[in-house]
């Protein structure tokens, strides 16, 4: 079954190569697509409807009904900030429909702390084979991001 992964955030879709991190940017998490965020405060939404598997103030993964996860890391390296500056929307085990707020962040507070915002949208153990990327340039959440065959 083929799924569309929506933008979790308003910005610019990128490849994953312009992720100024390793290991996303090589695709050792997964491939994918990111979103480089407008600089106001946002309200990260579900990529898909499942059920959110994991959360954290940083990052988090939704799975679909037949299995698939997608992960969304809000920022680079911003596991470091123990949370500051994020806010718990949902909770994880709620079942989500797509563009439904998970977390509110401010891109712009992270990047004057030194960190980069760029958020990457991740489709855990698919092949790369498996992902098209459908949107590149200014996206807003809930806009179709890539497509998983």
């Amino acid at each position: 079954m083929d799924i569309y992964i929506s933008s979790p955030l308003t910005g610019t879709a990128i490849g994953l190569t312009e992720v100024p991190d390793p290991v996303f940017a090589g695709q050792m998490v997964g491939p994918g697509a990111a979103v480089d965020p407008a600089r106001t405060p946002q309200t990260a939404v579900a990529p898909i409807a499942g059920r959110l598997v994991k959360l954290k103030p940083h990052a988090f993964v939704v799975q679909s009904a037949d299995g698939r996860g997608v992960l969304v890391h809000l920022g680079i390296d911003t596991v470091n900030l123990d949370g500051e500056g994020f806010e718990l929307v949902a909770t994880e085990g709620d079942e989500l429909r797509a563009g439904q707020p998970v977390v509110t962040w401010n891109p712009a507070v992270v990047e004057a702390g030194g960190l980069s915002p760029v958020s990457p949208v991740i489709a855990l153990d698919a092949e790369a084979a498996a992902i098209d990327v459908i949107v590149d340039g200014n996206v807003v959440a809930g806009d179709e991001l890539f497509h998983w065959r």
